[in-house]
């Protein structure tokens, strides 16, 4: 290489080594966005009773901890979400591949014959190019970083996912419990109410009683049965729901659990820190949102500034290919691009990328708001509902009691049939809301396990995925 060569080149590198401090003027520093917080969550402390990763494992089930894992093994969603997250790492790769020279080869050969002579000649030809774009203002890097961020914010996806699948199998599973102990308790009110029915017809037939205590233990036994339809259908349903879960047709599989559990519900301390529901993967996702529509603002306008690229390329004859490799700079361009010349589409997509910002900033704070909210209405919820169950326990006592007072003076011909029917129908509504209300403190704990979001609970990727 000559010194004329040298010197342009020196000059060059020189130039570039100065323009790339020019990186820091279009690279925008992340500054968490301020969200009002009330008070009464800003003071709290994280104690071990928020530590609640597996949360499932929490309610002593074997059989709910084999559900939840088998289910997070084979759930379709789940499978979407994690294509999806394949799909943004190899996009976030792809963007990588910007910041490293571009290679190019091309290999030509061509037969030739002389009209006048009839002589043959071959030839060959090979050309090498490199191609590099100097990141001067970091537009490479701010994209790089986006598409990152987004990658980023789709396992945080993938896990909000994971998370809700969770809580929806635990439900389904305590529902189909519920719904079987319901059921049950159906069949036994049944088979009772088809033995008042044949008391009354006996004292029917003896002259003891009209026929209006026949009518009203048929229309007892009759809403009884079609209200055990409805408990089958909702039963169906139930398991539809779950088999579905699971990657299978409905009616496949069956549940061994046939009532809801009877040990102690979990606790969680009342106090939750705002800071604890970053753990929460859809308040994650949005902030990673927010990072990569930061960076991508910063790529859009870095790409309206002047962009240098290099390029090197060397080719030759085949009598000559042998020194191909011998000056690798023999051709060298610096190619300056002016994209700031139009002007007006800059400022039009500088505008939007800073729109896209601030409505990723909008979404964040209002994701971490419905967090909140979701915490605080599980957390009353399971005040409710604990409250409530003392009631309804205070309610099937006396319900119970009432019945048999009734059934006694019934048989003594005290009080009429429809008196006694009213007092079973009152044992059973209290004996149906207690169950219900035991449902709804299981329900609510799997939400509230959810709404405070925790570690990851979603099967890692395989190791040979980017």
């Amino acid at each position: 290489m000559n010194s004329t060569m040298i010197k342009p080149l020196f000059h060059l590198a020189i130039s570039t080594l100065l323009l790339s401090g020019c990186t820091s003027l279009t690279h925008t520093k992340f500054t968490p966005p301020q969200v009002d917080v009330p008070a009464a969550w800003q003071t709290q402390q994280v104690t071990d009773q928020v530590s609640i990763n597996p949360w499932w494992e929490r309610f002593n089930d074997p059989a709910l901890n084999r559900l939840i894992q088998q289910m997070l093994r084979i759930n379709n969603d789940l499978a979407l979400a994690t294509l999806t997250l394949q799909k943004a790492r190899l996009e976030a790769g792809l963007s990588e591949t910007d910041q490293y020279p571009e290679l190019s080869s091309t290999l030509a050969a061509s037969h030739s014959k002389r009209l006048d002579s009839g002589s043959h000649s071959k030839n060959y030809s090979a050309n090498l190019s490199v191609r590099y774009e100097l990141d001067l203002w970091g537009r490479v890097a701010s994209s790089v970083n986006a598409a990152q961020w987004t990658a980023i914010a789709s396992a945080a996806d993938r896990e909000s996912t994971a998370q809700s699948l969770a809580s929806t199998t635990a439900s389904l599973y305590w529902q189909i419990g519920y719904l079987k102990e319901r059921v049950a308790l159906s069949d036994k009110s049944i088979a009772y109410a088809k033995q008042i029915l044949a008391l009354a017809q006996r004292q029917y037939h003896s002259g003891a009683v009209s026929e209006l205590d026949v009518l009203e233990a048929k229309r007892s036994l009759a809403g009884q049965q079609a209200a055990h339809s409805d408990l089958l259908q909702s039963l169906t349903e139930a398991e539809n729901a779950l088999a579905i879960l699971f990657n299978q047709p409905p009616k496949q599989g069956e549940l061994q659990i046939q009532s809801l559990p009877k040990g102690p519900i979990p606790d969680v301390a009342a106090g939750v820190p705002a800071d604890l529901l970053i753990r929460r993967p859809d308040v994650k996702a949005a902030l990673y949102e927010l990072k990569s529509a930061l960076a991508t603002s910063d790529t859009t306008v870095a790409g309206y500034l002047p962009t240098l690229t290099l390029t090197s390329s060397v080719g030759d004859a085949s009598s000559q290919l042998r020194h191909l490799l011998t000056d690798p700079l023999g051709t060298l361009g610096a190619e300056i691009i002016l994209p700031f010349l139009q002007w007006n589409k800059m400022s039009l997509n500088r505008k939007i990328a800073q729109t896209n910002y601030q409505t990723a900033l909008v979404n964040y704070r209002q994701t971490l708001y419905s967090a909140m909210k979701d915490v605080d209405n599980a957390l009353s919820a399971k005040q409710h509902y604990q409250y409530q169950g003392l009631r309804f326990k205070e309610q099937y006592n006396a319900a119970t009691a009432a019945e048999q007072i009734y059934a006694s003076q019934y048989h003594h011909g005290a009080v009429s049939i429809r008196d006694w029917l009213d007092a079973q129908e009152n044992q059973r509504s209290a004996q149906e809301s207690l169950l219900e209300n035991r449902y709804n403190q299981y329900h609510i704990q799997a939400t509230l396990y959810q709404a405070l979001g925790g570690s990851d609970i979603a099967p890692p990727l395989a190791a040979s995925n980017p």
